[in-house]
């Protein structure tokens, strides 16, 4: 390949040689003309070679995707950072004809692999020298191309939104939270949970803006002097009827002055000054095992094909990169910019420039920050406005909706309005009753209770309510039916005047299928129960060689569920409304699973999106299966029915809802402001009723009437979905003939003080 791309210097030549070289490999005669090696044991496998360094085939990789961990393993290198341990890795690699290498690991494993590579000439000159190779395989072998994967928990990399493995954390601390809190209601105690992050604070911020942490302590941003008296003083409340208090404590935890703060001496003031039954709780080791999330599994396959097509189109010119993430899209970042970002980011805070490390860590780490001290530590106004706000649940329940309702009430209490919980939806919109909303973020559905119910049918009795209460605006919380009850409720402000207020909709439906976005809250729960499901679907086949299962997921017309599911647990078939289908394709998917199953492959799974086809029902492509594959393999049904909507919102769900809940009310309460005129609120332009959205990683408010022309009403579904770029990824992981045209490769970003600056985060 690198002799290939030689004389190319045109980039976009370069790429479609790559697309060109790969479309031909991927048949089943050229496929042995690229080798994908896996090492063991990491750097220390690379050293010490021989069996450390084995040619993976397609069936390696078979049925891993659901297991936590490596299954190649992971190792410390000591020898590795000497000259001698880098010159064996080198002769090990060029005896194999290697020079395509990808590692996936921390800054520490990536600054190895970049000095390995600034290096390669002078040890394979070195090689010769000592007669351990020829000057013809040292030529062949003249530039190794790097590309790297950042493998962390604790999210500590500049410049990616995600590492691989933080998302699969946060799911175990959530766990051990919310089983937690139960005890603690149980027992009225006060437990002091401590996380992982000896120099970063992600996991434990994140876990405290989604659990409703009472305190928190991450490294970044140590408390000032004299914060015992504070918290204990905090704590207190308890006295006033909480039964439970939660503090959140990163590992690292240090005061101004560089002093470590343990859970043990936040236990014991409590027990000393406050007199609360407090128990210490260690995760430990416990959040970097078990099933990596749907989050992380997509993640991880999103950047995994990057860094191959990476390898592929690079020259020797090309410096050596980083596969990172960016509003959703993966991205080639410059190695050492990121290494020495994030290595900047611990010299502030060794040099106590805290507000500089928070800053460091990115736009989401500071605005997870400034969201977490604006809801833990505001108390509600005792300067009341003039503004209500009434906030319902429209559509069916979704994760993250009682963290979005929440955030809001508390802001709204914070900003002084009055709050109207309006229960059931717009058929209830008369009530004014308000229940607490302490813990609500683990709380799965929708504690204020939702319908599907359009306002249309209803409207002078909804008018005559905000009437009667005086509302000033509204925040609907839900799915399609919130968004298309908005329009209507905006295009009737014509005939009523007591609907011209701000209205904002904030998305929330498992289908993810409500335009203005690109993420709705309760999609990524979905994914996850449905991608468990299927997990346990397929275990269940374990004793059972060659066999297939049809799956019937929700979404409506929407295919996002299926989609992100079958990528998550690596399906062979996904069928979706969107990517229309016929008998032939049906045809040649069951021909390509009985080819599979004929060799290596024991069993296999097709998804079927619940809309996806009028007549290609579950039960006909289930029998279609059952039939063709006679003698080869036999074919199950399962429906996995509406356990997607239910169980606890996941930690992204959660932290997603608390954040958009607040950023709904800082909108409303802006408007309100804007639009008060002699002791009312008046608004009919188009920019005041609104889809609280996220797009890329940019929280944007699109005017539902400027929606309406995105959006296809007899399906239910937005006109353009950003999602479907995915499909070529699904179906080449299912081995199938794929044409990489239809790929859209990452774009290079560089990483800066300045880019870091500029960075929304979300």
């Amino acid at each position: 390949f690198s002799q290939t791309f030689a004389h190319m210097s045109n980039q976009e030549s370069k790429r479609q040689r790559v697309c060109d070289l790969l479309n031909a490999l991927v048949t089943p005669k050229e496929i042995s003309k690229i080798v994908g090696v896996s090492i063991k044991s990491g750097y220390q496998g690379l050293v010490d070679g021989g069996d450390n360094i084995k040619v993976a085939h397609w069936h390696s990789v078979t049925n891993i995707i659901q297991l936590g961990g490596t299954v190649i393993g992971s190792a410390r290198c000591k020898t590795f950072t000497t000259r001698e341990g880098r010159l064996a890795a080198a002769y090990n690699l060029v005896k194999r004809g290697i020079t395509n290498l990808c590692v996936c690991g921390g800054d520490g494993s990536l600054t190895g692999a970049n000095i390995f590579r600034s290096e390669w000439s002078g040890l394979l000159a070195e090689l010769v020298e000592k007669g351990r190779i020829t000057d013809t395989l040292a030529e062949q072998h003249g530039h190794l191309n790097i590309v790297g994967l950042v493998g962390s928990i604790d999210n500590d990399f500049c410049g990616t939104d995600m590492t691989i493995g933080a998302d699969s954390a946060l799911h175990r601390i959530m766990e051990i939270v919310d089983a937690i809190m139960t005890t603690a209601q149980s027992h009225q105690r006060t437990f002091v949970l401590e996380v992982m992050g000896r120099h970063c604070g992600y996991l434990a911020l994140v876990s405290a803006l989604a659990s409703g942490a009472d305190w928190l302590f991450i490294p970044e941003a140590p408390p000032l002097d004299g914060w015992e008296d504070r918290m204990c003083a905090r704590l207190e409340s308890r006295n006033t009827g909480s039964r439970l208090n939660i503090i959140i404590l990163a590992e690292g935890a240090i005061d101004r002055h560089g002093k470590p703060i343990t859970s043990n001496y936040v236990k014991d003031l409590l027990v000393n000054r406050v007199g609360h039954d407090t128990r210490v709780t260690v995760l430990g080791h416990v959040q970097r095992g078990g099933t990596p999330s749907a989050f992380d599994r997509i993640l991880s396959s999103k950047l995994g094909v990057e860094a191959v097509i990476a390898l592929m189109e690079a020259s020797p010119d090309t410096p050596a990169c980083v596969i990172g993430l960016a509003g959703n899209r993966a991205v080639r970042l410059p190695l050492m910019e990121c290494v020495e970002m994030t290595k900047l980011v611990q010299t502030s805070m060794n040099e106590k420039r805290f507000d500089e490390a928070v800053k460091l860590r990115g736009g989401s780490f500071e605005n997870n920050w400034n969201i977490y001290k604006l809801l833990a530590f505001q108390k509600p106004s005792q300067s009341k406005t003039d503004f209500s706000v009434a906030i319902l649940n429209v559509g069916a329940p979704s994760g993250g909706m009682n963290a979005a309702v929440r955030s809001a009430v508390r802001l709204a209490l914070i900003h002084g309005h009055k709050v109207y919980a309006v229960h059931n939806g717009f058929l209830g919109l008369a009530s004014e009753d308000w229940h607490k909303v302490a813990g609500w973020t683990g709380q799965g559905g929708s504690l204020l209770g939702t319908k599907r119910t359009l306002p249309e049918k209803n409207m002078e009795k909804i008018v005559g309510t905000i009437k009667k209460f005086n509302i000033s605006a509204l925040l609907v919380i839900g799915g399609f039916e919130a968004y298309k009850g908005v329009l209507q409720l905006c295009e009737a402000r014509a005939h009523y005047e007591e609907l011209c207020i701000p209205m904002c909709v904030i998305p929330a439906t498992i289908s993810n299928n409500v335009p203005g976005t690109e993420f709705s809250l309760g999609a990524d729960t979905a994914v996850n129960a449905a991608m468990e499901g299927c997990d346990k679907i397929k275990q269940s086949a374990s004793g059972t060689k060659r066999r297939v299962f049809v799956v019937e997921t929700m979404g409506g017309y929407c295919g996002y569920l299926a989609t992100y599911t079958g990528i998550a647990v690596g399906a062979d078939a996904a069928y979706i409304y969107e990517d229309p289908f016929n008998i032939h394709d049906l045809t040649t998917n069951v021909e390509h699973l009985a080819e599979k199953m004929k060799k290596d492959v024991q069993r296999g799974l097709v998804l079927r999106n619940e809309k996806c086809h009028e007549n290609y029902t579950t039960d006909f492509i289930h029998k279609l299966y059952l039939s063709e594959g006679k003698g080869i393999f036999d074919c199950r049904v399962n429906v996995l029915g509406h356990l997607q909507q239910g169980g606890a919102p996941s930690p992204f769900d959660r932290n997603f809802g608390t954040k958009l809940g607040v950023r709904g009310i800082q909108w409303i309460s802006e408007r309100l402001t804007e639009n008060y005129r002699q002791g009312r609120v008046f608004t009919n332009s188009a920019d005041t009723a609104c889809v609280l959205g996220l797009n890329k990683k940019v929280i944007c408010f699109s005017p539902v009437t400027e929606l309406k022309a995105e959006t296809d009403f007899e399906h239910r579904i937005p006109k353009v979905q950003w999602w479907l770029n995915l499909r070529p990824m699904l179906k080449m992981l299912a081995k199938y003939q794929t044409s990489f045209d239809e790929y859209v490769p990452g774009e290079m970003k560089h990483v800066t003080k300045r880019s870091l600056s500029v960075d929304p985060g979300y």
